[in-house]
């Protein structure tokens, strides 16, 4: 053999060795189950009864299950979207700030799930647990702070309990869409959802066509998407409804604001007149905003010519 031959030979070797290897750490490293979709949007109210009548009696969301403290007290509510989506409602703990509590992914595998965001060097308690509805799951942060519980839906759990019940024509939608989170570091939220959760960016977004507004990165197992609003420095705690948010799927924008204007609610408490408009995504849509001020926008499920704009180019506020 030529000294040429022999040392293609001992590449060939060396490369063979370095795959087998990297092979054999992929297949050490867990896998990541599905990520399914978004399973709820937690948030606070001052008045917490005040708050549990516009998402009641205004939306048309049904409680299938309500939670108090030791003392009797209210601790939380579960206004049901689908069977597998909720918003929960919880008593604020402290006046004037964030009103976001928490938002949730559904996942088909916790614990493997667990063991795979800790292979990623995620922070993750020891073992999930088993909440009070019956559901297991456990919570992680994101760069940006916001709280993340991740939750399987146990067979014997309240959620398995109520599917198909809960649901009614007066509800306003049947699907969240997407939910809404501020974010000041683009780049490291994009590494943490892409990277690590399995997230997949599909579009981007600008008010001025000059600074972008808004990212939006969908659950790598499903449809549903997380919304990242773009901000140089955070709003004020008092000043983030906007943006912290959730998009309610409707089939007809100007439908399901005549539903609502129809409702004595709206008439008594709302008041407020609700504007029908076509956003930057070239999508019928519509806001509302509960008591303390988290937006909840109806949108319809396609653009309005069936033709999706084009991502912004425009950079990040910086």
């Amino acid at each position: 053999m030529s000294r040429m031959s022999s040392q293609i030979s001992t590449i060939t070797k060396w490369t063979a060795m370095a795959l087998a290897s990297s092979a054999m750490l992929c297949a050490q490293s867990p896998a990541r189950p599905k990520i399914l979709g978004v399973a709820h949007y937690a948030i606070f109210a001052h008045d917490y009864e005040k708050s549990r009548a516009y998402y009641k009696d205004f939306l048309g969301f049904q409680e299938p299950y309500s939670l108090k403290n030791p003392d009797g007290t209210a601790s939380m509510t579960f206004f049901k979207i689908n069977d597998r989506q909720y918003i929960e409602l919880f008593p604020e703990r402290q006046a004037e700030t964030d009103r976001l509590n928490h938002l949730s992914f559904q996942t088909d595998d916790i614990e493997a799930l667990r063991k795979y965001l800790a292979s990623k060097g995620v922070k993750v308690p020891a073992e999930a647990h088993k909440g009070r509805i019956g559901n297991l799951s456990f919570n992680i942060t994101d760069p940006e702070g916001h709280t993340l519980e991740m939750v399987q839906y146990a067979p014997d759990g309240w959620t398995a309990r109520a599917y198909g019940k809960f649901m009614s024509d007066d509800q306003i939608s049947k699907h969240m869409m997407h939910v809404g989170i501020i974010v000041t570091h683009l780049e490291s939220e994009l590494r943490f959802y892409e990277d690590v959760l399995g997230f997949k960016e599909t579009w981007r977004g600008s008010h001025s066509g000059t600074q972008l507004s808004w990212v939006n990165v969908k659950v790598p197992d499903g449809d549903d998407y997380v919304e990242f609003m773009l901000f140089k420095d955070a709003p004020p705690a008092t000043k983030r409804g906007t943006a912290h948010h959730i998009a309610l799927e409707v089939p007809n924008v100007d439908a399901a604001v005549a539903k609502l204007k129809a409702k004595p609610y709206y008439r008594d408490v709302y008041k407020r007149e609700i504007d029908a408009h076509i956003g930057v995504n070239r999508k019928r849509q519509a806001n509302l905003f509960d008591p303390d001020g988290t937006r909840e926008e109806l949108m319809e499920p396609r653009t309005v010519d069936g033709v999706t704009p084009p991502s912004s180019t425009a950079l990040a506020p910086q």
